[in-house]
């Protein structure tokens, strides 16, 4: 048996979109220490994805805007670990964000409404509601993880409204661990990466300079990678993390320790 100890374990992982996701990293972890993975995923585009990536992993559609889709999923996937034998999932990953950038960037104060709202509802809301469906189907001592950002008190202008909203998903994990504690012993953490190189983060503007003055910020002048934050999720997600919950865990690199680097000040000040 490996460290992690999760062989033959379930996890149920939602939010993949391509092999450069956060979501594919951890479900490789997952798989690569010996765990079943089933996944959950917004199209059938990213179904097929999936398939490709994992051939031997079932896989789900659930589109998380519409909470209808949730129960009907969780409903699947009962069926799917034989839930009327006793099945039970050990893990579950909600590696799922979304904001409307189409407008390009404007200022935090002209934020949309609507925007607002619905970016909150699928990246925050949406992690509530799929572990308030699954509770009777997690094991006992399952794991809950959520993937943040590093940071959300940092006004990233460019990351916009996204920040506050990360911040209540961060907040929303103490809660989930407090009301699941007077019935189980579910864990609830969220891994905070610094800047990744994902196709999701593409989409976010000016997001490209920002990664490249994260490598300068960083200790060792490298980017953090996904597979460290996929790491770390797997590790949240194991027997192993038993003590932790209600955390939001930063991976970073350093980054936030060394905004003040002397390459960075001379620079800017030259």
């Amino acid at each position: 048996m490996g460290f992690l100890k999760i062989e033959d374990k379930t996890f149920v992982v939602f939010g993949l979109a391509n092999k450069k996701s956060v979501a594919a990293a951890i479900a490789k972890v997952l798989v690569e220490e010996g765990g079943k993975v089933i996944h959950v995923v917004r199209s059938e585009q990213r179904a097929e994805a999936a398939k490709k990536l994992f051939p031997d992993a079932p896989v789900f559609l659930c589109d998380v805007e519409d909470e209808a889709n949730i129960i009907h999923v969780r409903s699947e996937i009962g069926k799917a670990v034989k839930e009327s034998e006793g099945g039970r999932i050990d893990g579950l990953v909600h590696s799922i964000a979304y904001a409307n950038y189409s407008e390009g960037l404007t200022p935090f104060y002209a934020t949309i409404k609507k925007d607002f709202l619905q970016a909150f509802d699928i990246s925050c809301f949406s992690f509530i509601s799929i572990c308030n469906h699954f509770r009777d189907l997690f094991a006992r001592d399952a794991s809950a993880v959520t993937i943040s950002i590093s940071t959300t008190s940092m006004a990233a202008e460019n990351y916009g409204y996204m920040a506050p909203i990360k911040a209540a998903l961060n907040s929303s994990i103490c809660f989930l661990a407090k009301s699941f504690s007077s019935f189980s012993d579910v864990r609830f953490n969220a891994v905070a990466p610094s800047l990744l190189k994902t196709s999701a983060s593409a989409g976010i503007p000016g997001y490209i300079d920002s990664y490249l003055y994260a490598e300068k910020a960083i200790l060792r002048k490298k980017a953090l990678k996904t597979s460290e934050a996929a790491d770390l999720a797997a590790f949240l997600l194991s027997s192993r993390s038993s003590g932790i919950t209600a955390q939001t865990m930063v991976v970073d690199a350093g980054m936030s320790v060394n905004y003040f680097d002397s390459e960075i000040v001379e620079g800017t000040l030259s």
